[in-house]
């Protein structure tokens, strides 16, 4: 298949195109919260979250990737020192859908000290194999050093050696083991010259 990839910052109206990819993660995450948050409330949340400024710039960062108009795929991540603030952006939305802000999605902290945390990365299923996932983390290192952070993050679930693999050929290396939610993962850094 011949396309133009276009990858860029996110924009507000991007936010609808990105809940349904950043659903998949949550629900590969088998989150307890999940099961607690009605689907139409998280939804709502999440568009709320992914259109505010505060998660295409700062605290956080969305980069898109497009093909003729439609969202591709998306990564999103924060300097490791902003990831409650991150979380506390979210939390702001609960009370618009009649839940207290006191409500939380995410229990652990997942991303390490002094780092460019790489929180989520989703490729639509229609684009999958194309590309697409390298070609916006290949991005992400000017991002991070633009930041003043000489190292990006991830972790990585054990139950999915295909992106483990990918990020070892882009350069990543094992750093730490964390456990988030019932699944464990592998803490990869890739450092910035």
């Amino acid at each position: 298949m011949s396309f133009i990839l276009l990858i860029r910052s996110a924009k507000k109206d991007d936010a609808i195109q990105i809940v349904p990819l950043f659903t998949i993660i949550l629900n590969e995450m088998e989150l307890p919260s999940l099961k607690t948050i009605p689907a139409a409330k998280l939804t709502y949340v999440i568009e709320k979250s992914f259109a505010s400024p505060q998660y295409r710039g700062t605290p956080a960062q969305t980069l898109v990737a497009e093909i003729n108009g439609k969202i591709a795929g998306f990564a999103w991540g924060y300097p490791d020192e902003n990831e409650h603030q991150v979380d506390e952006v979210m939390r702001s939305f609960f009370p618009e859908v009649g839940l207290p802000a006191s409500t939380q999605i995410f229990d652990d902290d997942e991303a390490f000290s002094a780092e460019w945390y790489l929180d989520s990365i989703a490729v639509s299923p229609e684009f999958q194999g194309q590309g697409i996932g390298t070609a916006l983390l290949k991005e992400l290192p000017q991002i991070a050093k633009n930041l003043g952070k000489t190292r990006i993050g991830l972790n990585v679930d054990w139950a999915n050696p295909k992106a483990n693999k990918l990020y070892h050929k882009l350069g990543f290396i094992k750093n730490g083991t964390t456990k988030l939610s019932q699944h464990k993962y592998d803490h990869l850094i890739l450092k910035l010259n």
